[in-house]
């Protein structure tokens, strides 16, 4: 998994965590036909459940600047049936316009509890409504917008941990699954997941090269087993602190609640060695 557990902040805060990215780093990353990721997509790109976008949108400025990134930034596209968008990338994508403050179009296979029908043509205040504790995250958001807005490349990492190995966790498609039913902790981490996304702004510039006050959002999910990814004191002290100082509203909204007690009794064991 391409996650720093360095980015784990102590104390946990729902914040944008934004950091700048040198024009030309890598944004996108090729979808592995043979990965469970890539059938995970596919699944939700035959329902057609991929695209959504508000009435009379054009998205061809924004494919254009998805492939031109991919281009420009040397993405070896893997043989297979990439036509569609959502296969090409193991990303999800949204549009956001900094002029209207709403995301107008989504391409999002793979959605992290969330509804993207739900979502689109909204305002980033409104999709951010229920996030816990996120009176900073979106108090934030009118300056996020104004860099957005000025065409510069960005990312952020968000994480969490998930008692299911699927990539998918629309609320419609699939209830959350219950955590590992066992008193010991070893057993109870063993059947757990780390779930991390890079979230990154791309810029679509206008035919001259400049900005145009819009960005598409890119979201790469990432999934493995917690006893894969945790792998040695340091990371565990890591995700034991953040885990320890998370607040009851962020334990609810991340459905961490019944499991913070048995992963803090596994992660100590794993520091006192």
């Amino acid at each position: 998994m391409d996650f720093d557990f360095k980015r784990i902040a102590v104390p946990f805060r729902m914040l944008p965590g934004l950091s700048r990215l040198t024009p030309g780093a890598r944004q996108l990353t090729a979808l592995n036909p043979a990965s469970a990721l890539y059938q995970e997509k596919l699944s939700v790109s035959r329902a057609g459940a991929a695209w959504h976008c508000v009435p009379g949108f054009d998205p061809a400025n924004v494919l254009l600047a998805i492939w031109d990134n991919a281009r420009t930034t040397g993405i070896s596209l893997l043989p297979g049936p990439h036509a569609a968008l959502e296969l090409a990338f193991e990303e999800d994508f949204a549009l956001l316009d900094a002029v209207t403050g709403t995301v107008p179009w989504m391409c999002v296979c793979v959605p992290s509890h969330w509804a993207p029908e739900e979502k689109v043509g909204k305002s980033l205040a409104a999709i951010h409504a229920p996030v816990a504790d996120g009176e900073p995250l979106r108090a934030a958001l009118p300056h996020l917008m104004r860099w957005v807005g000025g065409g510069g490349h960005w990312e952020r990492f968000v994480w969490t941990i998930s008692a299911s190995s699927r990539y998918d966790q629309h609320p419609r498609r699939h209830e959350r699954g219950p955590w590992p039913r066992t008193a010991d902790h070893a057993e109870f981490a063993a059947n757990c997941y780390f779930r991390a996304e890079r979230q990154t702004f791309l810029p679509i510039p206008d035919p001259h090269g400049q900005a145009t006050a819009q960005a598409v959002f890119t979201i790469r999910v990432m999934v493995e087993p917690l006893t894969r990814v945790v792998r040695g004191p340091e990371q565990a002290q890591q995700l034991h602190d953040a885990l320890q100082s998370m607040t009851g509203k962020v334990l609810l909204y991340k459905n961490l609640e019944a499991a913070r007690k048995p992963l803090l009794a596994w992660l100590s064991s794993l520091i006192s060695g």
